[in-house]
């Protein structure tokens, strides 16, 4: 039956939210992955990548570490639309993750098993090399339930290669968007503008 676009659809009204409503679509190049910082109920991060012509997603609640020693846990959230990887602004209140958004990092990766991305999901572990802005190298995530569903838990974990470093934490040194050089602070400051316009 392959990857759907249903539950993202069903919870948001696109003539509300600046989101994309989006369609699936198979990438002709290399595939793609971005990770954005969201300041909705909880700061998080969220993890997507392109697999059957959608990002399949996980919120990250710390971000994604350099160091192998730390494991991060990652929960499966729905399925987005692939331009949803480049969407990057506030998601009005009353919406579904109500806050700002912006596009932390991006680039392609490669798959590094010998089984297709969509298969390696169904079995729970997906080993991949991300070439990204903030962060590269290869990664794994590893399910920790029984099934890959939205809301099952999953651990995200950087292998031991040369991109690897137990001091570099891009998190915390490298607050700002690679799109557009904004922060999350910038765009909460943007909605206490508006909303004192609003009054």
């Amino acid at each position: 039956m392959g990857r759907s676009l249903s539950t993202y659809k069903k919870k948001r009204d696109f003539k509300t939210t600046k989101e994309p409503a989006g369609k699936k679509e198979i990438s002709t190049s290399r595939l793609k992955f971005v990770i954005q910082q969201h300041a909705a109920r909880a700061m998080h991060y969220d993890l997507r990548l392109e697999i059957d012509g959608v990002m399949v997603s996980w919120a990250v609640p710390k971000g994604p570490s350099l160091n192998p020693a730390t494991k991060r846990l990652a929960i499966m959230t729905e399925d987005h639309p692939m331009e949803y990887r480049t969407f990057e602004g506030i998601i009005p209140k009353g919406e579904y993750g109500a806050g700002p958004v912006i596009v932390w990092d991006r680039g392609t990766y490669k798959n590094l098993r010998d089984v297709s991305m969509e298969k390696a999901l169904k079995e729970g572990q997906l080993e991949f090399f991300l070439y990204g802005k903030k962060v590269r190298g290869g990664f794994a995530l590893v399910r920790t339930a029984d099934k890959t569903t939205e809301k099952s838990r999953w651990l995200l974990i950087k292998m031991r290669d040369d991109e690897a470093s137990a001091r570099r934490n891009p998190v915390s040194s490298q607050p700002e968007s690679v799109k557009t050089g904004k922060t999350i602070k910038d765009w909460k400051k943007k909605i206490k503008e508006m909303e004192k316009e609003e009054k």
